[in-house]
């Protein structure tokens, strides 16, 4: 069970102090939307080089853009340990995980809401990780989406069928009062934004929700 607490809710004027204070996570979630494929625009390469040179986690890239076949690979090469593409967006799913993990780290697919899970079955064996969104990508602060429970179910019992380690990880308004049913439908890797950089501080509010999910899972 990983807390990915994602930095597009964080300071970003400040995203050196605010990585240290999530020190305690498994990953820190880094959301690059390009203004195409999602309509918002975050951070790019350079940003990303810049947070892997004081991370005191490993980077966790999640890619909302167009042509994620010639942009995916190079955040790898940079030193990303997990980076996502989405599949609505690879012309080459296949290919593009085999060059993400062939540079060293570890291949995720991510599937937004209305993208069913049956079609890429097949593509499990080159996967690390699959990430089920819990909201449509884009904007930080929506409204978690229940109804996708049963698909990452459906992802579990995929992984199960086909057996290896292949993480599921959800994204989207994940909170103290969600997380639980994410991990019981079989999520094991939550990316949570708001519910960690609020009030509370964020080093309380990941040890809460770690503490949520112990326990639960497969």
């Amino acid at each position: 069970m990983q807390i990915s607490p994602s930095i597009l809710a964080a300071d970003f004027a400040n995203l050196e102090s605010e990585l240290d204070a999530i020190s305690t996570a498994d990953w820190a979630h880094v959301d690059v939307m390009d203004n195409h494929f999602v309509p918002n625009l975050t951070l790019g390469l350079p940003v990303v080089e810049s947070l892997l040179a004081v991370s005191p986690v490993p980077i966790d890239c999640h890619l909302m853009i167009e042509d994620p076949d010639r942009w995916a690979p190079p955040y790898a090469e940079a030193g990303a340990k997990s980076v996502t593409f989405h599949v609505e967006a690879a012309a080459d799913p296949r290919t593009l995980a085999r060059e993400i993990r062939a540079q060293g780290a570890r291949a995720s697919m991510a599937l937004k809401p209305a993208t069913p899970w049956e079609p890429y079955e097949e593509l499990l064996p080159e996967l690390d990780m699959v990430l089920v969104m819990t909201v449509e990508p884009g904007f930080g602060g929506q409204t978690f989406m229940a109804d996708m429970m049963p698909k990452v179910a459906a992802v579990r019992e995929s992984v199960r069928r086909h057996g290896g380690e292949v993480w599921i990880q959800v994204d989207g308004g994940v909170s103290a009062s969600t997380i639980e049913q994410c991990a019981d439908a079989g999520a094991d890797v939550f990316v949570a934004g708001s519910a960690v950089f609020n009030a509370e501080g964020a080093a309380n509010n990941i040890e809460q929700l770690r503490r949520l999910v112990t326990g639960h899972g497969h």
